[in-house]
């Protein structure tokens, strides 16, 4: 019943640009992409909560990523560009009521993509 499933995850040297998907079933209200990298905690990365409206972004990533969903509203994009060696991480997807529940690790994750970033 639940699925999330993401993609487009892989090798790209700095400066360079990658588009995450994820598709997901139950689609809730708050859709997230999160990223971890190895020894790192587990980092919120960008929400929209408002069908293609209310998109907010960590400091870190604001004016590089977009997040962004389909018109079928089942469908999560994350356009990552200018990318540096410190995106590397494996991204996630999650689904859920709030964004506060999903960083508290409240509802539905993907298996997660990883990016690499080369200097």
């Amino acid at each position: 019943q639940v699925q999330l499933v993401e993609s487009g995850g892989g090798s790209v040297q700095a400066g360079g640009s990658l588009r995450l998907s994820c598709l997901a079933s139950p689609y809730t209200y708050c859709m997230a992409w999160f990223r971890q990298a190895p020894g790192k905690e587990r980092e919120w990365v960008a929400v929209i909560c408002s069908r293609g409206g209310g998109a907010v972004y960590a400091d870190s990533v604001r004016g590089r990523f977009t997040i962004s969903e389909d018109n079928a509203k089942n469908t999560l994009y994350l356009k990552m560009n200018s990318l540096k060696p410190e995106d590397t991480a494996m991204y996630y997807c999650a689904s859920g009521d709030s964004l506060g529940d999903l960083k508290r690790g409240d509802g539905y994750w993907g298996q997660g993509t990883q990016v690499t970033v080369s200097s």
